[in-house]
């Protein structure tokens, strides 16, 4: 595909020349990769040559990833902006891509054990995408960037999402200037609206479900389809009770196939883990968040006007 179509994709780019370099960069990277698969092949199952072939793999694919994520972001046009209906202008909004990390520990000094392996604690990098949920994503940086998630437990950890964002006290979510458009919860918690992007739509639609809307099997922009796809929480049978509750969702393709579950199209889906998502397999109740903190495109969050 990149050999056939490599003049397509730099012509859709901003920058021709950054474009030709990341499909290179690619190039490169996918020969490593070929070799690993190929020599984990022939090696025996289970040998360390085959454990370590993989690994070669693994790394050379993460750096093929990493570049066509960069390469896909090129194809959008500068100064792009996900349309966002006016009511919703006093609500923070995500105008692009940012990143965000998270350090997590285990509550009386115990450790992160992750396939055998022990770690004292457990670091998180999470790309949340503002493209395909503005609101949704601009809320969860809004409150990384005010600190609400610090020293904040993990609450729920099922084996099917691990989730957290629900403060101590009477309050369910965050408690703070709401929306005029669908108002503040019962304890002043700041209340977003439902955010579903289908594919081929120009925009998301809100406040229903993908049902509500009669298109029910559409595929999302964004779908629950990876270990570590980030939700937005919200009481089921109200679209607009979201808060600051989120979860992570723990992938498995027999209880959460995609474009088949109960999850795409009726929660946001508004980031993934690109970093660490194996620490979330072993993720419990009462581990707590150290910290939360964006390290890139803080200045895309565009806050209410006064």
């Amino acid at each position: 595909m990149l050999t056939k179509d490599a003049e397509k994709y730099k012509a859709s780019c901003r920058d021709t020349k950054v474009c030709a370099d990341l499909i290179a960069g690619i190039e490169n990277d996918l020969q490593p990769l070929a070799n690993g698969v190929k020599e984990s092949i022939d090696y025996f199952q289970g040998s360390e040559q085959e454990r370590q072939a993989l690994d070669d793999a693994y790394a050379a694919q993460e750096k093929a990833i990493d570049k066509l994520t960069k390469l896909e972001e090129q194809m959008v046009p500068a100064g792009y902006k996900t349309p966002v209906p006016a009511e919703y202008s006093d609500l923070p909004q995500l105008q692009g891509r940012a990143t965000v990390e998270m350090v997590l520990k285990k509550a009386g000094g115990a450790v992160f054990d992750v396939n055998g392996q022990n770690f004292p604690e457990a670091k998180l990098v999470m790309v949340i995408d503002g493209y395909t949920a503005p609101i949704t994503g601009g809320n969860f940086v809004d409150l990384v960037q005010k600190g609400f998630y610090n020293q904040m437990e993990i609450q729920r950890s099922d084996g099917f999402v691990v989730q957290t964002g629900e403060p101590k006290g009477d309050a369910i979510g965050y408690v703070g200037p709401g929306s005029k458009s669908i108002g503040n919860g019962k304890n002043g918690e700041r209340l977003i609206p439902l955010e579903i992007f289908c594919v081929g739509d120009k925009g998301p639609f809100y406040e229903s479900t993908i049902e509500d809307e009669g298109r029910g099997g559409e595929a999302t922009v964004l779908p629950f389809s990876s270990y570590g796809a980030m939700g937005w929480a919200r009481d089921e049978y109200d679209p607009n009770s979201g808060s600051s509750q989120f979860f992570w969702l723990l992938f498995d393709s027999d209880l959460t196939p995609a474009g088949k579950n109960v999850l795409d199209g009726r929660y946001p889906c508004f980031g993934y883990v690109v970093e660490g998502s194996d620490f979330l397999q072993d993720m419990k109740e009462g581990d707590v968040i150290v910290s939360a903190k964006i390290t890139k495109g803080a200045e895309l969050l565009q806050q209410p006007k006064a």
